[in-house]
Protein backbone atom coordinates (compact mmCIF):
# COMPACT_ATOMS: atom_id res chain seq x y z
CA UNK A 1 0.00 0.00 0.00
CA UNK A 2 1.38 3.42 -0.90
CA UNK A 3 1.78 6.20 1.69
CA UNK A 4 -1.07 8.15 0.06
CA UNK A 5 -3.46 5.22 0.23
CA UNK A 6 -2.36 4.50 3.80
CA UNK A 7 -3.01 8.13 4.83
CA UNK A 8 -6.46 8.17 3.27
CA UNK A 9 -7.36 4.88 4.90
CA UNK A 10 -6.22 5.96 8.34
CA UNK A 11 -8.01 9.30 8.03
CA UNK A 12 -11.25 7.52 7.25
CA UNK A 13 -10.72 5.17 10.18
CA UNK A 14 -10.08 8.15 12.48
CA UNK A 15 -13.38 9.72 11.49
CA UNK A 16 -15.30 6.54 12.18
CA UNK A 17 -13.62 5.28 15.32
CA UNK A 18 -12.89 8.56 17.06
CA UNK A 19 -11.86 7.95 20.64
CA UNK A 20 -11.09 4.29 20.11
CA UNK A 21 -8.32 5.22 17.73
CA UNK A 22 -7.09 7.95 20.10
CA UNK A 23 -6.90 5.61 23.09
CA UNK A 24 -4.94 3.00 21.15
CA UNK A 25 -2.63 5.49 19.49
CA UNK A 26 -1.85 7.94 22.31
CA UNK A 27 -0.24 7.21 25.64
CA UNK A 28 -1.71 10.14 27.54
CA UNK A 29 -5.29 9.98 26.31
CA UNK A 30 -5.79 13.75 26.91
CA UNK A 31 -8.35 15.90 25.17
CA UNK A 32 -5.82 17.61 22.94
CA UNK A 33 -4.75 14.27 21.51
CA UNK A 34 -8.34 13.09 21.17
CA UNK A 35 -9.31 16.15 19.21
CA UNK A 36 -6.43 15.80 16.77
CA UNK A 37 -3.96 18.15 18.51
CA UNK A 38 -0.23 17.59 18.36
CA UNK A 39 -0.18 15.75 21.69
CA UNK A 40 3.31 17.05 22.45
CA UNK A 41 5.15 14.78 19.91
CA UNK A 42 3.23 15.42 16.65
CA UNK A 43 -0.12 14.20 15.47
CA UNK A 44 -1.29 10.64 15.83
CA UNK A 45 -1.39 10.42 12.03
CA UNK A 46 2.26 11.41 11.76
CA UNK A 47 3.19 8.79 14.33
CA UNK A 48 1.33 6.09 12.42
CA UNK A 49 2.94 7.13 9.13
CA UNK A 50 6.39 7.14 10.71
CA UNK A 51 5.90 3.68 12.15
CA UNK A 52 4.63 2.34 8.83
CA UNK A 53 7.55 3.87 6.98
CA UNK A 54 10.00 2.17 9.29
CA UNK A 55 8.48 -1.20 8.45
CA UNK A 56 8.52 -0.78 4.62
CA UNK A 57 11.52 -1.41 2.39
CA UNK A 58 12.68 1.45 0.19
CA UNK A 59 13.68 -0.98 -2.57
CA UNK A 60 11.59 -0.48 -5.72
CA UNK A 61 11.39 -3.53 -7.98
CA UNK A 62 10.31 -3.27 -11.61
CA UNK A 63 9.45 -6.31 -13.73
CA UNK A 64 9.04 -5.98 -17.49
CA UNK A 65 6.87 -6.68 -19.30
CA UNK A 66 4.15 -5.59 -16.94
CA UNK A 67 1.88 -8.09 -15.28
CA UNK A 68 -0.77 -9.48 -17.62
CA UNK A 69 1.02 -8.55 -20.86
CA UNK A 70 0.61 -10.69 -23.93
CA UNK A 71 2.46 -10.53 -27.26
CA UNK A 72 5.65 -9.94 -25.28
CA UNK A 73 8.99 -10.07 -27.05
CA UNK A 74 10.97 -13.30 -26.90
CA UNK A 75 14.28 -11.39 -26.94
CA UNK A 76 14.22 -8.34 -24.70
CA UNK A 77 11.00 -8.46 -22.71
CA UNK A 78 11.99 -10.32 -19.58
CA UNK A 79 13.95 -8.11 -17.20
CA UNK A 80 13.97 -7.21 -13.52
CA UNK A 81 15.52 -4.02 -12.15
CA UNK A 82 15.62 -2.41 -8.73
CA UNK A 83 16.08 1.14 -7.46
CA UNK A 84 17.11 2.04 -3.90
CA UNK A 85 18.18 -1.51 -3.19
CA UNK A 86 19.74 -4.70 -4.50
CA UNK A 87 18.22 -7.90 -5.85
CA UNK A 88 18.60 -10.95 -3.69
CA UNK A 89 16.56 -13.53 -5.61
CA UNK A 90 14.74 -13.77 -8.94
CA UNK A 91 12.86 -16.82 -10.17
CA UNK A 92 11.32 -17.28 -13.58
CA UNK A 93 9.23 -20.29 -14.57
CA UNK A 94 6.86 -21.35 -17.29
CA UNK A 95 3.23 -21.89 -16.40
CA UNK A 96 3.92 -25.58 -15.74
CA UNK A 97 6.73 -24.76 -13.32
CA UNK A 98 9.74 -25.33 -15.57
CA UNK A 99 12.56 -23.07 -14.39
CA UNK A 100 14.18 -20.55 -16.76
CA UNK A 101 17.84 -19.91 -16.04
CA UNK A 102 18.99 -16.34 -15.57
CA UNK A 103 21.46 -14.26 -13.67
CA UNK A 104 21.64 -11.22 -11.44
CA UNK A 105 24.13 -8.57 -12.59
CA UNK A 106 27.36 -7.98 -10.69
CA UNK A 107 25.97 -4.81 -9.10
CA UNK A 108 22.77 -6.69 -8.16
CA UNK A 109 20.67 -4.00 -9.82
CA UNK A 110 19.22 -6.10 -12.66
CA UNK A 111 18.40 -9.62 -13.83
CA UNK A 112 17.73 -11.19 -17.22
CA UNK A 113 17.26 -14.73 -18.56
CA UNK A 114 20.20 -16.56 -20.12
CA UNK A 115 18.38 -17.70 -23.24
CA UNK A 116 15.80 -16.51 -25.74
CA UNK A 117 12.24 -17.16 -24.63
CA UNK A 118 9.80 -19.40 -26.45
CA UNK A 119 6.91 -18.04 -28.45
CA UNK A 120 3.32 -18.47 -27.19
CA UNK A 121 4.47 -19.28 -23.66
CA UNK A 122 3.31 -17.89 -20.31
CA UNK A 123 6.05 -17.01 -17.84
CA UNK A 124 5.91 -16.14 -14.14
CA UNK A 125 8.53 -13.96 -12.43
CA UNK A 126 9.00 -13.47 -8.69
CA UNK A 127 11.65 -11.09 -7.35
CA UNK A 128 12.99 -10.13 -3.93
CA UNK A 129 15.22 -7.16 -3.10
CA UNK A 130 16.63 -5.50 0.01
CA UNK A 131 17.21 -1.85 0.79
CA UNK A 132 20.20 -0.45 2.69
CA UNK A 133 18.56 -1.38 6.00
CA UNK A 134 18.11 -5.00 4.97
CA UNK A 135 14.35 -4.68 4.63
CA UNK A 136 12.88 -6.96 1.99
CA UNK A 137 10.61 -5.97 -0.90
CA UNK A 138 8.75 -8.41 -3.14
CA UNK A 139 7.22 -8.23 -6.62
CA UNK A 140 5.77 -10.71 -9.08
CA UNK A 141 4.34 -10.67 -12.58
CA UNK A 142 3.04 -13.02 -15.24
CA UNK A 143 3.15 -12.45 -19.01
CA UNK A 144 2.74 -14.34 -22.28
CA UNK A 145 5.10 -14.11 -25.24
CA UNK A 146 3.99 -13.42 -28.77
CA UNK A 147 2.40 -16.38 -30.57
CA UNK A 148 3.47 -17.67 -34.00
CA UNK A 149 0.17 -16.40 -35.35
CA UNK A 150 0.99 -12.91 -34.10
CA UNK A 151 4.66 -12.81 -35.09
CA UNK A 152 6.76 -12.93 -38.22
CA UNK A 153 10.28 -14.07 -39.03
CA UNK A 154 12.45 -13.55 -42.09
CA UNK A 155 14.39 -16.41 -43.66
CA UNK A 156 17.51 -14.88 -45.14
CA UNK A 157 20.36 -15.77 -47.46
CA UNK A 158 23.34 -15.96 -47.50
CA UNK A 159 24.19 -17.66 -44.24
CA UNK A 160 26.36 -16.16 -41.55
CA UNK A 161 30.08 -16.73 -42.03
CA UNK A 162 29.89 -17.88 -45.65
CA UNK A 163 31.94 -16.74 -48.65
CA UNK A 164 29.84 -16.02 -51.73
CA UNK A 165 30.19 -14.68 -55.23
CA UNK A 166 29.95 -11.03 -56.26
CA UNK A 167 26.34 -11.38 -57.42
CA UNK A 168 24.86 -12.68 -54.18
CA UNK A 169 22.12 -10.35 -52.91
CA UNK A 170 20.78 -10.32 -49.38
CA UNK A 171 17.37 -11.92 -49.83
CA UNK A 172 14.81 -12.06 -47.02
CA UNK A 173 11.57 -14.01 -47.23
CA UNK A 174 9.00 -13.28 -44.50
CA UNK A 175 6.58 -15.94 -43.29
CA UNK A 176 3.76 -13.38 -42.99
CA UNK A 177 2.64 -10.73 -45.46
CA UNK A 178 4.15 -7.38 -44.47
CA UNK A 179 1.80 -4.39 -44.74
CA UNK A 180 4.01 -1.84 -42.98
CA UNK A 181 7.03 -2.32 -45.22
CA UNK A 182 8.63 0.93 -44.11
CA UNK A 183 8.64 -0.10 -40.45
CA UNK A 184 10.19 -3.46 -41.27
CA UNK A 185 12.76 -2.00 -43.66
CA UNK A 186 13.83 0.51 -41.00
CA UNK A 187 14.68 -2.47 -38.81
CA UNK A 188 17.00 -3.97 -41.43
CA UNK A 189 20.39 -2.57 -42.38
CA UNK A 190 22.89 -3.91 -44.92
CA UNK A 191 26.36 -2.41 -45.10
CA UNK A 192 29.66 -3.32 -46.75
CA UNK A 193 33.28 -2.58 -46.02
CA UNK A 194 33.68 -1.51 -49.65
CA UNK A 195 31.57 1.58 -48.95
CA UNK A 196 29.14 0.75 -51.77
CA UNK A 197 25.63 2.15 -51.40
CA UNK A 198 23.16 -0.65 -50.71
CA UNK A 199 19.46 -0.35 -51.52
CA UNK A 200 16.59 -2.72 -50.76
CA UNK A 201 13.73 -3.65 -53.08
CA UNK A 202 10.37 -5.23 -52.19
CA UNK A 203 9.24 -7.75 -54.80
CA UNK A 204 6.01 -8.41 -52.92
CA UNK A 205 4.61 -8.39 -49.39
CA UNK A 206 6.81 -11.32 -48.35
CA UNK A 207 10.18 -10.74 -50.03
CA UNK A 208 12.79 -8.00 -49.86
CA UNK A 209 16.24 -8.18 -51.50
CA UNK A 210 19.17 -5.80 -50.97
CA UNK A 211 22.17 -5.14 -53.23
CA UNK A 212 24.52 -2.40 -54.47
CA UNK A 213 24.26 -0.79 -57.91
CA UNK A 214 27.05 -2.97 -59.30
CA UNK A 215 28.29 -6.35 -58.16
CA UNK A 216 29.83 -6.49 -54.68
CA UNK A 217 33.50 -5.64 -54.54
CA UNK A 218 35.60 -8.78 -54.24
CA UNK A 219 37.15 -9.36 -50.83
CA UNK A 220 34.70 -7.08 -49.03
CA UNK A 221 32.62 -8.03 -46.00
CA UNK A 222 28.87 -7.47 -45.89
CA UNK A 223 26.91 -7.11 -42.65
CA UNK A 224 23.18 -7.71 -42.29
CA UNK A 225 21.52 -6.50 -39.09
CA UNK A 226 17.99 -7.56 -38.23
CA UNK A 227 16.51 -5.39 -35.47
CA UNK A 228 12.94 -6.56 -35.90
CA UNK A 229 12.12 -7.45 -32.32
CA UNK A 230 8.78 -5.84 -31.49
CA UNK A 231 8.38 -4.21 -34.94
CA UNK A 232 4.75 -4.36 -36.07
CA UNK A 233 4.93 -5.62 -39.65
CA UNK A 234 1.18 -5.98 -40.02
CA UNK A 235 -1.73 -5.28 -37.72
CA UNK A 236 -1.14 -7.30 -34.56
CA UNK A 237 1.85 -9.14 -36.09
CA UNK A 238 5.27 -8.41 -34.57
CA UNK A 239 8.84 -9.26 -35.45
CA UNK A 240 10.87 -11.46 -33.11
CA UNK A 241 14.34 -11.43 -34.69
CA UNK A 242 17.38 -9.65 -33.37
CA UNK A 243 20.44 -10.87 -35.22
CA UNK A 244 23.65 -9.77 -36.94
CA UNK A 245 25.00 -11.73 -39.91
CA UNK A 246 28.25 -11.21 -41.81
CA UNK A 247 29.45 -12.83 -45.01
CA UNK A 248 32.48 -12.35 -47.24
CA UNK A 249 32.63 -11.69 -50.97
CA UNK A 250 35.06 -13.98 -52.76
CA UNK A 251 36.85 -13.54 -56.06
CA UNK A 252 35.00 -11.87 -58.92
CA UNK A 253 33.78 -14.65 -61.23
CA UNK A 254 31.29 -13.91 -63.99
CA UNK A 255 30.61 -16.44 -66.76
CA UNK A 256 29.10 -15.54 -70.14
CA UNK A 257 26.99 -18.11 -71.98
CA UNK A 258 26.46 -17.34 -75.67
CA UNK A 259 23.70 -19.53 -77.08
CA UNK A 260 24.58 -18.45 -80.62
CA UNK A 261 28.24 -19.51 -80.52
CA UNK A 262 27.42 -22.25 -77.99
CA UNK A 263 30.38 -21.33 -75.85
CA UNK A 264 30.73 -20.15 -72.24
CA UNK A 265 33.53 -17.78 -71.32
CA UNK A 266 34.49 -17.96 -67.63
CA UNK A 267 36.11 -14.77 -66.33
CA UNK A 268 37.77 -13.95 -63.03
CA UNK A 269 38.58 -10.34 -62.24
CA UNK A 270 37.69 -9.52 -65.84
CA UNK A 271 40.14 -11.99 -67.40
CA UNK A 272 39.05 -15.13 -69.27
CA UNK A 273 40.25 -18.23 -67.44
CA UNK A 274 38.49 -20.86 -69.55
CA UNK A 275 36.14 -21.25 -72.52
CA UNK A 276 33.76 -24.21 -72.33
CA UNK A 277 31.50 -25.61 -75.10
CA UNK A 278 27.85 -25.69 -74.03
CA UNK A 279 24.41 -26.77 -75.19
CA UNK A 280 21.62 -24.35 -74.30
CA UNK A 281 17.85 -24.59 -74.74
CA UNK A 282 16.48 -25.97 -77.98
CA UNK A 283 14.59 -23.59 -80.32
CA UNK A 284 11.23 -24.68 -78.89
CA UNK A 285 12.45 -24.53 -75.25
CA UNK A 286 14.83 -21.58 -75.22
CA UNK A 287 16.90 -20.61 -72.20
CA UNK A 288 16.05 -17.34 -70.48
CA UNK A 289 18.43 -14.48 -71.16
CA UNK A 290 19.90 -12.21 -68.51
CA UNK A 291 22.10 -12.09 -65.43
CA UNK A 292 21.55 -15.12 -63.22
CA UNK A 293 23.04 -15.93 -59.85
CA UNK A 294 23.97 -19.42 -58.70
CA UNK A 295 21.76 -20.01 -55.66
CA UNK A 296 22.35 -23.72 -54.97
CA UNK A 297 24.88 -26.41 -55.87
CA UNK A 298 24.26 -30.17 -56.06
CA UNK A 299 26.92 -32.74 -56.93
CA UNK A 300 24.02 -34.87 -58.18
CA UNK A 301 20.29 -34.20 -58.31
CA UNK A 302 17.12 -35.51 -59.88
CA UNK A 303 15.45 -33.58 -62.68
CA UNK A 304 11.87 -34.46 -63.61
CA UNK A 305 10.21 -32.55 -66.44
CA UNK A 306 6.81 -32.83 -64.77
CA UNK A 307 7.94 -30.47 -61.98
CA UNK A 308 8.49 -27.66 -64.48
CA UNK A 309 5.62 -28.32 -66.88
CA UNK A 310 7.26 -30.62 -69.42
CA UNK A 311 4.94 -33.63 -69.55
CA UNK A 312 3.96 -36.32 -72.03
CA UNK A 313 0.34 -37.16 -72.90
CA UNK A 314 0.22 -39.55 -69.95
CA UNK A 315 1.08 -36.72 -67.56
CA UNK A 316 4.54 -38.04 -66.82
CA UNK A 317 7.63 -35.93 -67.27
CA UNK A 318 9.20 -35.75 -70.73
CA UNK A 319 12.39 -36.60 -68.90
CA UNK A 320 13.23 -37.96 -65.47
CA UNK A 321 16.96 -38.12 -64.79
CA UNK A 322 17.75 -39.21 -61.26
CA UNK A 323 21.48 -38.47 -61.24
CA UNK A 324 22.15 -35.20 -63.08
CA UNK A 325 25.80 -34.36 -62.23
CA UNK A 326 27.23 -31.04 -61.07
CA UNK A 327 23.97 -29.08 -61.09
CA UNK A 328 23.80 -25.41 -60.09
CA UNK A 329 20.49 -23.60 -59.82
CA UNK A 330 20.00 -20.33 -61.72
CA UNK A 331 16.26 -19.75 -61.21
CA UNK A 332 13.41 -20.76 -58.95
CA UNK A 333 11.48 -22.01 -61.97
CA UNK A 334 14.03 -24.70 -62.78
CA UNK A 335 16.83 -23.21 -64.86
CA UNK A 336 20.16 -24.92 -64.10
CA UNK A 337 23.65 -25.02 -65.48
CA UNK A 338 24.69 -28.66 -65.13
CA UNK A 339 26.68 -31.57 -66.39
CA UNK A 340 25.21 -33.76 -69.12
CA UNK A 341 26.34 -37.38 -69.62
CA UNK A 342 23.41 -38.64 -71.73
CA UNK A 343 23.89 -36.36 -74.73
CA UNK A 344 26.34 -37.09 -77.50
CA UNK A 345 29.67 -35.32 -76.96
CA UNK A 346 29.26 -33.74 -80.38
CA UNK A 347 26.35 -31.49 -79.28
CA UNK A 348 28.47 -29.34 -76.97
CA UNK A 349 29.59 -26.33 -78.91
CA UNK A 350 27.45 -27.22 -81.91
CA UNK A 351 23.74 -27.64 -81.01
CA UNK A 352 21.24 -26.34 -78.49
CA UNK A 353 19.24 -29.34 -77.32
CA UNK A 354 18.04 -28.83 -73.73
CA UNK A 355 14.66 -28.00 -72.20
CA UNK A 356 16.02 -24.61 -71.11
CA UNK A 357 19.04 -25.43 -69.01
CA UNK A 358 22.68 -24.90 -69.95
CA UNK A 359 24.48 -28.23 -70.34
CA UNK A 360 28.19 -29.03 -70.08
CA UNK A 361 29.88 -32.30 -71.05
CA UNK A 362 30.16 -34.64 -68.07
CA UNK A 363 30.18 -38.28 -67.00
CA UNK A 364 27.70 -40.33 -65.03
CA UNK A 365 28.44 -40.48 -61.31
CA UNK A 366 29.98 -37.00 -61.07
CA UNK A 367 33.36 -38.46 -60.14
CA UNK A 368 35.54 -37.45 -63.07
CA UNK A 369 37.17 -34.08 -62.23
CA UNK A 370 38.54 -33.71 -65.75
CA UNK A 371 35.16 -33.05 -67.38
CA UNK A 372 34.00 -29.50 -68.19
CA UNK A 373 30.96 -29.99 -65.95
CA UNK A 374 33.09 -31.00 -62.98
CA UNK A 375 35.61 -28.21 -63.57
CA UNK A 376 32.94 -25.52 -63.65
CA UNK A 377 31.23 -26.96 -60.57
CA UNK A 378 34.47 -27.11 -58.60
CA UNK A 379 35.43 -23.58 -59.60
CA UNK A 380 32.05 -21.99 -58.85
CA UNK A 381 30.50 -20.82 -55.58
CA UNK A 382 27.01 -19.75 -54.62
CA UNK A 383 26.63 -16.11 -55.64
CA UNK A 384 28.65 -16.36 -58.85
CA UNK A 385 27.01 -14.75 -61.87
CA UNK A 386 26.14 -16.52 -65.14
CA UNK A 387 25.12 -14.13 -67.93
CA UNK A 388 23.10 -15.86 -70.67
CA UNK A 389 22.96 -14.16 -74.08
CA UNK A 390 21.58 -14.64 -77.59
CA UNK A 391 18.99 -17.30 -76.84
CA UNK A 392 16.09 -15.43 -78.44
CA UNK A 393 14.00 -15.78 -75.29
CA UNK A 394 12.85 -13.09 -72.84
CA UNK A 395 14.97 -11.77 -69.99
CA UNK A 396 14.45 -13.70 -66.79
CA UNK A 397 12.20 -11.99 -64.20
CA UNK A 398 14.22 -10.30 -61.44
CA UNK A 399 12.38 -12.25 -58.72
CA UNK A 400 12.79 -15.63 -60.45
CA UNK A 401 15.70 -16.70 -58.30
CA UNK A 402 18.27 -14.21 -57.02
CA UNK A 403 18.25 -12.28 -60.27
CA UNK A 404 17.53 -8.68 -59.31
CA UNK A 405 20.52 -7.58 -61.39
CA UNK A 406 18.19 -7.59 -64.39
CA UNK A 407 16.59 -4.42 -62.99
CA UNK A 408 18.40 -1.11 -63.43
CA UNK A 409 19.42 0.94 -60.40
CA UNK A 410 16.59 3.46 -60.68
CA UNK A 411 14.00 0.69 -60.92
CA UNK A 412 15.64 -1.13 -58.05
CA UNK A 413 15.61 1.85 -55.69
CA UNK A 414 12.02 2.64 -56.66
CA UNK A 415 11.04 -0.60 -54.92
CA UNK A 416 12.26 0.63 -51.54
CA UNK A 417 9.68 1.43 -48.87
CA UNK A 418 11.84 4.22 -47.46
Amino acid sequence: MTDGKRRRGLTAASALLGGVLVLSACSGGDDASASGGDGGNGTAQAQVDEAAAKKSSEAQIKITPKDGSNNASINNSAAVTVAKGTLTEVKMTTADGTAVSGRISADKKSWKPDTQLERATTYKVTATAEDSEGRAAHENASFTTVSPANSFIGTFTPDDGTTVGVGMPVSINFDKAITDKAAVQKGITVSTTSGQEVACHWFNANRMDCRPEDYWQEGSTVTLKLALDGVEGAEGVYGVQQKTVTFKIGRNQVSYVDAKTKQMKVTQDGKTVRTIPISAGAPETKTYEGQMVISEKFKETRMNGATVGFTDDDGKGEYDIKDVPHAMRLSTSGTFIHGNYWGAKSIFGSANTSHGCVGLADTKGANDPSTPGAWFYNNSIVGDVVVVQNTGDKTIAPDNGLNGWNMNWEQWKAGSAL
